[in-house]
């Protein structure tokens, strides 16, 4: 089988509190509606759909759990330079998500740092 496209699907608590913070991270909308926000991430539109929960799971027939000490999948977004990585960290606090991992440097010529958005959906950044 062929897929034309992919795509993913968080669930949310607050559809206003996820829409500001990804704004306030620059990202671009791709529309909002009573039952989700989304967004494009990166130069490709790679795209994040934001449910409400309550809807996600009527229409997946799933359950949906905020455990902030898990998550099912890390999405990595890349910057060119430390301090594009330290401008990524001040910009997720300054949004309002928290800071799980404050940028340091790991393997060889790498630097980074992971933090979770308001719904506890995890991201890292890192520059190789």
């Amino acid at each position: 089988m062929k897929s034309k496209m992919i795509w993913a699907n968080f669930a949310v608590e607050n559809l206003d509190r996820t829409t500001e913070f990804y704004n306030a991270l620059g990202f671009k909308s791709n529309g909002r509606s009573n039952d989700l926000t989304s967004f494009f991430f990166s130069d490709n539109n790679f795209v994040i759909h934001f449910f409400l929960k309550d809807i996600l799971e009527k229409n997946t027939d799933l359950k949906f759990f905020n455990n902030p000490n898990s998550n099912e999948i890390i999405f990595t977004l890349s910057a060119e330079t430390k301090e594009e990585v330290d401008d990524w960290a001040d910009s997720v606090k300054n949004a309002g998500g928290k800071i799980e991992s404050e940028p340091k440097e790991f393997g060889d010529n790498y630097y980074g740092f992971t933090f979770s958005d308001p719904d506890g959906h995890k991201f890292n950044v890192f520059m190789m």
